[in-house]
């Protein structure tokens, strides 16, 4: 009889990387509502997003930004605070949408190597998302209030798709912190177990 001794390597999926990857998916589904909404700023009659903006029928006149339109809603004034912001949001989402792929295929990966590796471009990615939303929702504020004197509205609120954009932010952050926690320690475990073998065959 004779045993050899063979090392196996076994890898646990940890919760955290689980959690990263719904976070990535939930930055997905905001920042979907947050480009496609009007409701960035808002004032009398009046709503501003993204890519358009709206005039509600019963809006007071002069409009905001001396713009002569009827009600509806219209592409949004080439502003380049605008522009600016809703490219970096258009980033965030993009970087986001490989963040979450790579967790995705991290978590699906055998080998510990090539899990690693997906991890750490994941962290970059939205890293890289966080960034460029945390750019946009300074921007667009900042931007806002050096032209407030043309808004002819005495009153101007952030919407809630300017809070989704924050929400995003937030939900961002955890996932990088996330997907860095133990990262590099991640969930090997080394078993260790002896194969008996019975040597067959009559000697000479």
């Amino acid at each position: 009889m004779a045993s050899t001794t063979v090392i196996e390597t076994v890898t646990i999926t940890r919760p955290l990387k689980v959690i990263a990857l719904i976070c990535g998916l939930l930055v997905v589904i905001l920042m979907v509502l947050g480009l496609a909404s009007a409701d960035w700023l808002m004032a009398a009659g009046w709503r501003q997003g993204l890519f358009m903006h709206c005039i509600d029928p019963e809006a007071p006149t002069p409009l905001p930004f001396d713009i002569t339109a009827q009600p509806g809603c219209y592409a949004a004034r080439p502003a380049p605070y605008i522009k600016a912001a809703a490219g970096l949001c258009v980033a965030t989402l993009a970087a986001d949408v490989c963040g979450a792929l790579l967790t995705g295929l991290g978590l699906r990966s055998a080998d510990h190597r090539t899990k690693f590796r997906y991890y750490r471009f994941a962290v970059l990615a939205m890293s890289l998302a966080l960034m460029c939303i945390l750019i946009a929702l300074v921007i667009y504020p900042v931007c806002f209030a050096a032209e407030l004197n043309l808004g002819n509205r005495s009153v101007w609120e952030f919407g809630w798709a300017y809070g989704v954009g924050w929400g995003a932010a937030i939900f961002l952050f955890g996932a990088v912190v996330l997907l860095l926690c133990d990262k590099e320690s991640e969930e090997l475990y080394y078993k260790e177990r002896k194969v008996v073998s019975a040597e067959g065959g009559a000697r000479p």
